[in-house]
């Protein structure tokens, strides 16, 4: 497998604060990285940085073993591809409109759209499954089906690394099981993906290791089957967590039950109200 993205005793932040402590990450083709921590952590910084408009407070970070700094904006475009957490438009834009911006960074200045941009906007469409809905707006489009037309926009864009912040934000419990199973389906195709979420169970359906914030700034990566467990993610959301086995083997997890409080007890005569 071929290595797409490793960061060395990365540090970030800003007015040089660092968020966590030195963060050693590596991310090959065919690989899903799941960032989870909690609210305010640091989770949209560090994407921000790996992406280049955060520089670094110390380390480095590598896209396909080449500095970030080296790279140009336009050559950045061959590595990663961005979604974020609330993909939109400024204009009324179709699908196919809208894919389309995912190949603008490949464009020379003022050029216009050739067949090879054209072709790859279709694949890109027919790959998301949303080939009936190419000349839709996306005005008229669900939360679901928006977000698979921005990870569309991002595979026009010819990336070997896909990066997502939340994308599964807002979603209703079917679009969500849609957008993890592309995902997994485009890792199965030799992509590198990145993704953050807030429920773990994300993470057991479609990750295969697990960049994760512990609390004090502390951080863990490894294996998801290693640290999106209940007694780590316990300690990283500051809650109980439980987990079962469904029965097929599959860790489902869950907040523990919140403890019931006993029953008043009865007001005696003399403190009531009557």
């Amino acid at each position: 497998m071929a290595e797409l993205l490793r960061t060395r005793a990365l540090t970030f932040g800003y007015q040089r604060r660092a968020l966590t402590a030195p963060i050693e990450l590596v991310l090959h083709s065919g690989e899903i990285v799941v960032v989870l921590g909690p609210n305010g952590s640091g989770k949209s910084t560090l994407f921000r940085t790996l992406l280049g408009i955060v520089p670094p407070i110390a380390g480095d970070v590598r896209w396909s073993g080449r500095l970030l700094a080296h790279y140009s904006r336009r050559e950045l475009s061959g590595c990663v591809a961005w979604v974020p957490q609330t993909p939109g438009a400024a204009f009324e834009f179709t699908v196919e409109q809208y894919v389309m911006l995912g190949r603008l960074g490949r464009l020379p200045v003022g050029a216009s759209p050739g067949r090879a941009d054209r072709t790859a906007v279709a694949r890109a469409i027919e790959r998301l499954g949303l080939e009936r809905l190419r000349s839709r707006a996306l005005s008229r489009m669900s939360g679901g089906e928006r977000q698979l037309a921005a990870v569309a926009r991002a595979l026009a864009q010819e990336a070997s690394t896909l990066m997502l912040d939340e994308p599964t934000t807002s979603l209703d419990f079917g679009n969500q099981g849609r957008v993890l199973d592309v995902l997994a389906s485009l890792a199965g195709d030799g992509l590198g993906i990145v993704y953050s979420t807030h429920d773990p169970n994300h993470a057991l359906r479609a990750g295969t290791r697990a960049l994760v914030y512990l609390p004090a700034g502390a951080v863990a990566f490894g294996a998801v089957e290693e640290l999106v467990e209940p007694a780590t993610l316990s300690r990283v959301y500051g809650v109980p967590v439980d987990g079962a086995r469904t029965r097929d083997g599959r860790l489902v997890l869950a907040l523990a039950p919140v403890a019931r409080a006993a029953p008043f007890a009865a007001v005696s005569r003399a403190g009531s109200c009557e």
